[in-house]
């Protein structure tokens, strides 16, 4: 059973030892364009509007709709400077790496295990990252970012693909079942992850959505 998902069909060849050098499929390329695209596009915008915010405190950024999508709320707080800047500045320099790598995947590039690895660790990275700023947003600051959203999605979405290209390819160790898994539907585990994230925002709002 196939899908029509971003699935990396380009494996190690079959005269090269696993774990070689590999490049991945057209489709996996595009999908690191398209979520780095879109992690970039929201980082740039939240940049634009947190130097508008500096410029004039009563600035209200256009995603700013009511108590709870509120993205002025989230740039005011200190979380938003979690490093000593702007939480976007950090999102602009690695979306653009991650758009860089599609980019030369789409050219054919073939990368050592290496390589994946540190890609896949730089994806880990931004997914803590952006599950500490959920938590941060749900549960203490209390307002939701539409841009953030965004780029948590975005950032869900390479990190489980590029892990499942890595345990396809023997980069990263797994069973044969999960190999397997990761060879047919590595949609399900970002679906999973999304919809969680999905379910904890709708009950963490629930009354006022239903209000």
């Amino acid at each position: 059973m196939t899908t029509t998902a971003p699935v990396d069909d380009t494996h190690a060849d079959a005269d090269e030892p696993r774990g070689g050098a590999v490049g991945a499929s057209r489709a996996f390329g595009w999908m690191l364009i398209v979520t780095g695209a879109a992690g970039l596009l929201a980082a740039w915008v939240i940049t634009l509007d947190k130097f508008k915010l500096l410029e004039d405190p009563d600035f209200k950024p256009g995603c700013s709709i009511n108590p709870v999508v509120s993205c002025g709320s989230i740039m005011q707080s200190d979380q938003a400077s979690a490093m000593g800047f702007p939480n976007p500045m950090l999102g602009l320099a690695t979306y653009s790496v991650v758009i860089c790598v599609g980019i030369t995947l789409l050219a054919g590039a073939r990368f050592p295990r290496w390589y994946w690895l540190t890609f896949n660790f730089g994806t880990l990275f931004g997914v803590g990252f952006c599950t500490w700023l959920m938590y941060q947003s749900l549960y203490n600051i209390g307002a939701l970012c539409l841009w953030c959203t965004l780029a948590w999605v975005a950032t869900l979405i390479m990190f489980w693909y590029v892990t499942a290209h890595n345990v396809r390819n023997g980069f990263l160790p797994a069973p044969a079942a999960v190999r397997a898994v990761a060879d047919e539907f590595p949609w399900v585990l970002p679906v999973l992850h999304i919809g969680v994230i999905g379910i904890l925002i709708l009950t963490r709002w629930w009354d006022f959505w239903t209000g």
